[in-house]
């Protein structure tokens, strides 16, 4: 290495410092923008298209088709967010570390979304399926870290909350899309990839992203490349600890949400007692939800950022998350219900917003924005895949719904209980 070279790597770099100029409203508008595009990739899919998809090429094994390529999916996920992470790390193009990787992994959840349309077999189905959750988590997993690369501590809650807002307008629209083209989930596939591309335009035309020198880089190594991922908790106890509680908190979120379907079926009797489909049940809860979400995400944000606190924001979120799963079990009614998914947007739109702000406080090194952040996801994505394994036991040998819903209650103050471990956040 030359002299030069080495000045340059021992010269604080822009792009690793820590923001203190507050981004302006075009900057969060591209990045909802992008947020709303992803989710709406993700989540038009898995709530109607794939399981049409499923229909069609085998109505008797449906159930079946539509847990293997989800499972397949959400495997992907889980490695892609963290490996594209840190890709973007260590990206050195003029045009910055994250915008990049944005835009491949938009394009290649497009690309894979069209091609899913014409799938001819579950086979080519779960592959394309894949390709999709590859893209579309690598393209989230840079959007993400680059929030701490441009918003400052300050700002980071209200920015935060902004991008959960465009998650669950994401959500909402994946759903409509899927009810207005239930007849053709071809089409809706084509739809759903053209709002990840839309999605991209205004954050990949404006934004700013500061380059990395390809000297400020270290050489690669597989053997320390793969090491990396792994972040040691006794070295980084506040990392540890706020990896933990996400994991746990997500953990009672998922098992609360997972069987209400036939929650509303089962314990409620809403179609006997109110004369309401349960998948109607779920739909109108699912929205009374997201309302809730978007609001609280927002504020909650906001008030975090005013305060300059995290710790008491998520402790008491996860309290009203808690709260929400009680109301289900103890009032197994249609108004109990409404009253639950009321209670749990509130709570979890404010856990979004600040959650993620207290994480981005807590990374071990600025290098390593993207791969950390990856690796922090995974304890929201790996919830997926731990909380049918728990609720089962529960819903069919240990009591049934009441049973399941306060153990997700107890699981999910366990996490606030751990958050208050963390010393280098207030």
């Amino acid at each position: 290495m030359t002299a030069e070279a080495s000045r340059q790597e021992d010269t604080p770099q822009p792009a690793l410092a820590e923001p203190v100029r507050r981004v302006g409203a075009l900057w969060i508008t591209g990045l909802v923008l992008v947020n709303v595009g992803i989710y709406t990739a993700f989540f038009g899919p898995i709530q109607v298209l794939l399981g049409l998809q499923a229909q069609a090429f085998d109505p008797g094994q449906k159930e079946a088709i539509f847990a293997l390529v989800t499972g397949a999916g959400a495997a992907v996920a889980l490695v892609a967010n963290p490996l594209f992470g840190a890709f973007s790390d260590r990206t050195w193009s003029r045009f910055g570390r994250r915008r990049p990787w944005v835009l491949i992994g938009a394009l290649l959840g497009t690309v894979a979304l069209v091609a899913l349309a014409g799938a001819p077999n579950v086979a080519t189905a779960t592959a394309l399926w894949c390709f999709v959750q590859l893209g579309t988590n690598g393209a989230y997993a840079a959007i993400t870290a680059a929030i701490p690369d441009r918003a400052p501590v300050e700002q980071r809650a209200s920015v935060g909350g902004l991008a959960a807002m465009g998650q669950t307008v994401g959500v909402l629209l994946g759903a409509v899309i899927g009810a207005l083209v239930s007849g053709s989930f071809a089409l809706g596939y084509v739809i759903c990839g053209a709002a990840l591309v839309l999605g991209l335009v205004l954050y990949l035309t404006t934004a700013a992203d500061d380059p990395l020198p390809r000297t400020a880089i270290p050489p690669f190594s597989l053997g320390r490349f793969l090491a990396s991922f792994w972040v040691n908790p006794v070295r980084y106890p506040d990392f540890g600890w706020a990896w933990i509680t996400r994991l746990l908190v997500n953990v009672g979120n998922n098992m609360l949400t997972l069987y209400l379907l036939f929650f509303l079926q089962d314990a409620v009797r809403l179609k006997e007692t109110q004369g309401i489909d349960p998948a109607t049940g779920v739909l109108i809860l699912t929205g009374l939800y997201a309302v809730f979400v978007i609001v609280t995400s927002v504020i909650g944000g906001k008030i975090s950022d005013r305060m300059g606190k995290r710790k008491p924001l998520v402790i008491g979120s996860s309290v009203i998350i808690a709260a929400a799963s009680l109301t289900l079990g103890f009032f197994p009614v249609w108004a109990g219900a409404i009253a639950g998914a009321c209670i749990l947007g509130v709570g979890f739109g404010t856990y979004l917003a600040v959650d993620f702000a207290l994480n981005t406080q807590v990374l071990p090194k600025a290098a390593d924005r993207g791969k950390d952040l990856g690796v922090i996801n995974i304890a929201a994505s790996l919830p997926q895949v731990l909380a049918p394994l728990i609720a089962y036991p529960f819903v069919a040998f240990w009591g049934g719904y009441v049973s399941l819903y306060v153990a997700a209650a107890v699981i999910g103050l366990l996490g606030a209980i751990f958050v208050t471990r963390i010393r280098s956040v207030a």
